[in-house]
């Protein structure tokens, strides 16, 4: 957290909701994620990753921590103009990089290329960095959400935009998709460390245990006499399935047609 960014004040009271902890444990009481537990007591900030007072100018009234994930979020007021109520309306946003207490954005079908602005994609001129992006117009957004990241609009053809993500993936989405014009704030997050275990617990992490340091009975890299190798021509999962290198992404998942070149593997130095 960099000091004199963020703004000192408690967060929203009625964009604050208490989410039950599992433990790991599913409906049956059973652990169905491992290493899961504890951790310091939080609340989910309602965080708003769709459009709302389309043509409307909101204004940032503060820069906040959110426990729940690594970007930080920014509080924008609308004024009400309906006559029902009184006063404005308050919502929270991912905060892009570079946004500061008292800039003021706007989410329309085509505005100002601003930080901060949303636009449908089909409006955004080629080469602007973009983040929370919709992959289905209307949806809210779902991708490029994590902290420093951004995509690139490379390209537009017919009704879909061609996007370059932070994988080195190129895709195709549809140009009526909304998406925020920026990179996701705290970038330095990147360079955070745990750097002890206490770190990790209070961020309900639970200790993991070597699959070798098992019994046999616990696990397929478990048993033997002292320090010795798993024994066999792949690591397993506890479980017995293919630990590493293993294609997990469906063969007809159906937005495999979008995508037009695949993420490149980074060589190891």
């Amino acid at each position: 957290m960099v000091k004199g960014i963020l703004t000192k004040k408690r967060p929203e009271k009625r964009l604050l909701v208490r989410i039950a902890k599992t433990g790991g444990r599913g409906n049956l009481g059973r652990i169905t994620v491992r290493h899961r537990g504890g951790g310091a007591r939080k609340l989910y900030r309602k965080v708003m990753f769709g459009q709302v007072k389309l043509g409307q100018t909101g204004r940032v009234s503060s820069l906040e921590y959110d426990p729940g994930r690594n970007a930080w979020i920014m509080l924008v007021e609308y004024e009400d103009l309906s006559a029902d109520k009184a006063g404005g309306l308050k919502y929270y946003m991912l905060a892009p990089h570079g946004i500061q207490v008292g800039d003021e954005i706007v989410c329309d079908e085509k505005t100002e290329v601003r930080l901060g602005n949303r636009m449908r994609l089909k409006n955004i001129p080629s080469g602007e960095q973009v983040y929370n992006i919709e992959l289905i117009p209307g949806r809210g957004g779902v991708l490029v959400r994590a902290a420093g990241n951004s995509a690139k609009v490379n390209a537009h053809e017919g009704k879909y935009t061609q996007l370059v993500f932070p994988s080195s993936e190129i895709r195709k989405v549809l140009g009526e998709s909304f998406a925020s014009i920026g990179i996701v704030s705290n970038p330095e997050f990147k360079y955070a460390r745990v750097k002890n275990a206490g770190r990790a617990r209070l961020k309900g992490r639970r200790p993991h245990v070597r699959g070798s340091a098992m019994n046999a009975a616990d696990h397929p890299h478990g048993g033997g006499e002292g320090r010795t190798g798993i024994g066999l021509k792949y690591p397993k999962t506890p479980w017995g399935k293919h630990a590493l290198g293993v294609k997990t992404r469906r063969a007809k998942k159906w937005t495999n047609v979008f995508i037009l070149e695949r993420r490149k593997k980074k060589k190891k130095k």
